[in-house]
Order: structure tokens, then sequence, then C-alpha cells
């Protein structure tokens, strides 16, 4: 039987987060992880201090499964929750992927407004009882942490609403969860429900309430911060603040609030905020999903000041125009300009602001091509050296290394590529033609290292402003249904294209030899 984290319980004034980036968050169109990418999100939650990591929905594919239970026997202190829904086999499914947790929870659900019950479950509110009863008891039978959320709950009539969450918690109910499923509260509203149902249920004072709110009219941090006055103690969230349609309530923008609105929210969290922007950076990377600029808390600009009148009162006190300071969420206050005259320990302190800690072998491989990004352009941005030195990071270990490329384009075609790779210690030099630079290159490594994966995505933007910018390039390789990201970052993008494609098919080759190791196995 899982042990239950009971700690953040007995502190009245103690938010507990629940972040589902792995779950909700990854329902996000286009936001899929490969499940490598899974782990080492949910190793940065629980470093963070997340107290509960929704790490997935284990019915929902084999996939989903395994990142569940895998997440379940690494994490260290987080709970591991795993969604289900009032069906019997997704409840068994979720208590079989977080048994090996040290903290496991089954995450059950099931619609309670008439809009629901009438179109989407076909089931009236007596039936609908009896399933609350019958799925919340199986599943506390499987793991003594339960959590249950009413889908559709700010649009629940009231009466009903409570006789369901009394049934949720006789039947065993440790969570109870209300949920603006389709992001369609306002805050008062909200507060309201909260309280009203904590009245009305007896034995409400035996479960803790939680709050999951969608973003449609752009109200879920603020619905989910007004639950807390109304008794909710855990918030549902996401790193930066992905999801379902128009996202859920960001985990970055909830702790920060209650962390400086102090005064008005007298509660208090567990979360390392300074681990905010690493976070949010990866969740960035592996999503592909860009922050916007503007982004409150871990935008590019959240710290950002350009208007002369602003300038002139920053420099006089922060605070005339910084309400917290860059530190409290992992941004170093104090910038080294870096340039081409910039020497190793310059280097390695702006690494180490930028949460970074390279041995010596990688400090000199990223020192090298940092200077040579320095003689390429005019300003080297932090966004230039976070792009390096993941690249140099993430090919480390590869069998492809590209090693030279020359490209002819121009108006009239073909176009040509030169490329020279290091394949597993071997230097090859192919040339090819194509409809493009781009396809040029591409062929030129097709003809080096033959593949069958198709290009299902190519994508290009550039990490910082101005024409010497680096361009970013991120590639995605479909074979045998196996998705292979790569990204490759270079102020030529060309190059930044052929060092994408050839990190996803390192990772090509890499699932290909995990198969053939598990059929061979077999």
């Amino acid at each position: 039987m899982s042990e239950v984290k009971k700690s953040p319980e007995k502190d009245a004034d103690r938010v507990i987060i629940f972040d589902t980036t792995l779950r909700d968050g990854e329902q996000c169109p286009g936001a899929t992880m490969t499940f490598e990418e899974k782990l080492e999100v949910a190793d940065c939650l629980d470093g963070m201090g997340v107290d509960i990591i929704e790490a997935g929905f284990p019915i929902a594919s084999e996939g989903d499964f395994e990142a569940v239970r895998e997440i379940s026997k690494r994490v260290k202190s987080a709970t591991v929750a795993g969604l289900a829904r009032a069906i019997n086999g997704d409840i068994d499914r979720a208590g079989e992927a977080v048994r090996e947790a040290k903290r496991g929870r089954i995450h059950t659900f099931v619609s309670t407004s008439p809009i629901h019950l009438a179109h989407q479950m076909k089931k009236n509110e007596a039936e609908v009882l009896e399933i609350i009863t019958a799925t919340v008891s199986r599943a506390r039978n499987l793991v003594e942490d339960v959590e249950w959320s009413a889908m559709d709950a700010t649009r629940t009539p009231i009466e009903y609403l409570c006789q369901c969450v009394d049934a949720a918690i006789k039947a065993g109910a440790t969570t109870i969860n209300l949920p603006d499923t389709v992001g369609y509260t306002t805050p008062g509203e909200y507060e309201s429900i909260f309280r009203e149902v904590r009245e009305r249920v007896a034995n409400s004072d035996k479960a803790v309430f939680s709050v999951h709110c969608h973003n449609d009219l752009g109200l879920a941090v603020a619905n989910s911060l007004a639950a807390l006055a109304g008794g909710a103690r855990q918030i549902e969230c996401t790193i930066n603040g992905i999801g379902e349609r128009a996202g859920n309530a960001s985990l970055e923008e909830v702790v920060m609030a209650i962390k400086t609105r102090a005064d008005v929210l007298p509660f208090h969290t567990g979360i390392d905020s300074t681990k905010l922007i690493r976070a949010s950076k990866l969740v960035s990377a592996v999503t592909n999903f860009p922050v916007q600029y503007n982004k409150a808390i871990v935008g590019r600009n959240a710290f950002a000041h350009e208007s002369g009148i602003h300038q002139d009162g920053m420099l006089k006190h922060n605070q005339t125009y910084e309400i917290m300071t860059p530190e409290s969420v992992g941004v170093a206050k104090t910038s080294l300009v870096m340039g081409k005259h910039s020497g190793r320990n310059a280097f390695r302190t702006k690494l180490k602001e930028l949460g970074y800690d390279l041995g010596e072998n990688q400090l000199e491989d990223a020192f090298s091509r940092f200077k040579a990004l320095a003689d390429s352009k005019k300003h080297v941005y932090d966004e230039d050296i976070e792009a390096l030195v993941d690249q140099e990071l993430a090919h480390m270990n590869e069998r492809i290394k590209v090693l030279a490329l020359t490209v002819i384009a121009g108006s009239v075609g073909p176009q040509t590529a030169t490329l020279t790779l290091d394949v597993d210690g071997e230097t090859h030099t192919v040339q090819a033609t194509g409809n493009g630079p781009v396809d040029a290159t591409f062929n030129a490594i097709k003809a080096l290292v033959p593949h069958d994966g198709k290009l299902a995505l190519y994508q290009v933007h550039a990490v910082t402003q101005g024409t010497d910018a680096q361009g970013e390039v991120t590639v995605h390789l479909e074979e045998d249904g196996r998705i292979s990201i790569g990204r490759g970052a270079d102020t030529d993008s060309l190059v930044a294209s052929a060092r994408a494609y050839v990190a996803a098919v390192n990772k090509l080759m890499v699932k290909r030899q995990k198969l053939e190791g598990t059929q061979e196995a077999v």
C-alpha cells in the first residue's frame, strides 16, 4: 500500500501544488512528449518541490502507462498520480501504474453537469451517484490516496454537486476537486461554490478541496486564487499554463502571486521559485511550444525595461517598476555582457547564472563554440548561450556529428550541398542536390546515413533579434510510428538545419537499437 503524504494537509495555510503538465498539459495539440522527455520533466518538477505530479493517463496507451510507472519508481519526494475515468478498467490500470510509487494517488473523475449527463454520459443523476460510490471505493481499495473530480463542476447545480461530493468522501476520497473544466466561472462565483459545498457537506473536513481551472476566459489563475478564500487548499496547474484549448492555470503565476501578495493571500507553497525559469524553458523545449515574450514571470520581457522613464526609475531603485526580484524566479539580476573578448572565467560564471554546471571537458567544448559564435555576431545574449550549451549537451554521445557543410543556392536550381559527417569516428563526405538548399542538405545526410524516417516537421525560429541572430531549428522524423525530435542552433540556419536533422537521425538509430535488442531478447 502506498504511503500517503500528509504533511501539507496539516498546515492550514499550506497550498498543495498539483502539477498536471505531463497529463493535461500534454493534451495540448502538438505538445506530445517522448518517454525520455517526460522523465526529464518529472525530475525537474520533483526537484523544485511540486507536491503531486499527475504523470499521465495510464489507460490511454501503453506508452502512457510505462511513463507513469517509471516516474513512480524514480520520483523521490512528490506524490505520483495517475488519471482514471470512472471505469473499473481505468482505475485498475492507474493503480498498477502507481503501485511502486513512494506515494501513489489515483485521480478518478466523472461528469456531473446536466449538459454532460444528457449528451456525453447518457446517465441520470442517481446513476452517476452510484458510479461515484462504486469507483471511488474501488480506487481506495488499491491506494490510500484517492482524488475525485466532478467534471464540469462550475455548471453543476449546487444541490447535486453537494450530493456527489458527499458520496465521494463517504466512499473514501481524500481529495475533492471541483474543476472549472470549460473555463466558465468567475472569481467571486468560484469562491462561493467552494464555500457553499464545504458548508453543506457534513464530512467535508475529511478531504482536501482542490481547484483545476482552464483559461478560456483568461481567468484560470484568478479563479484558482479566489478558490483559496473559499477553502480550497490544492491548486492544479501546469508549467507555462499549457493544456487543452486555452490552457490551464500557470504554475509559475500561481506560486509567485502567493509569494508576492502575502498581504492578501496569506498562504504558502513548497515550491523553490528560483527553479521556475529552468522548468519553463525545459517544458517549452520538449513540447516545442515557445513562451510568449510578455508572459508573466517566465517570459523573456518579464524583467526587461525599455521605456526611458522605467529605466530611470530602475536605476534609482529597482522596486519602482519591479514587484519581485528576477533572482526569485531564477533570472540573474545582473547580467554579464558576453562577447568575443570574454574569458573562460566569465563564461563559467555566466553558465552558473543560467543554471548549468559543466565538467571541464564540457566547458572547454562549449567555450570553443561560444568563441566561434561571438566572432560571427555582434551581441551574444543569454538565449544564445543556452541554445549553444543545450545543443552541446544533447550531442555529447551521438554517433553522427556534422563537421562541415557547403551549400550552393540561388534562383537557378537544382541547389547543391556538400556535407562532411563524422560517423562512428570515421569521416565521410558527399555531394547531393535538392529542391532548395535545405532539401539538398537533408538528401546529403540520407546519402551518408540511409534511413526510412520521414520528415514530419521542420521549423525554424530566431533565438535572438537581428540579422546575425542564431537560428534554432527543430526537426521531427517519423519511422515505424516512432517520432524522433532533433534540435540545432547556429547563426547559419542551414548548418542549424543539418545539426537538427542529424540529431533526429541519431535518436532514430538509438530507438532502432532498443527495438532490435527487445526483439532479440524475446
